[in-house]
């Protein structure tokens, strides 16, 4: 009994790990949205680090979040994929 459940734990924590890696993989990004990206982090990267922190989210004008939309660069368009 012990050994079934020892198996039944691996055999669910390897799936949990295999299904956080498929999450985890990047979607490629069309020419548009690579281009799209690039501009908005070069605005609104304040601090310069590459990445866009909560801060410097909440500053994006509500015209550069239509043009996120647009070009599916949204989180939630991420989630929804």
């Amino acid at each position: 009994m012990k050994k079934l459940l020892a198996a039944l734990c691996v055999t669910c924590a390897l799936a949990m790990a295999l299904q956080a890696a498929e999450a985890k993989k990047e979607r490629k990004l069309t020419e548009e949205q690579k281009t799209r990206q690039k501009d908005l982090l070069a605005k609104y990267d304040t601090n310069k680090d590459g990445k866009l922190d909560k801060d410097e989210r909440a500053k994006i004008s509500a015209e550069d979040k239509e043009k996120m939309d647009k070009a599916g660069l949204n989180r939630k368009n991420k989630d929804k994929k």
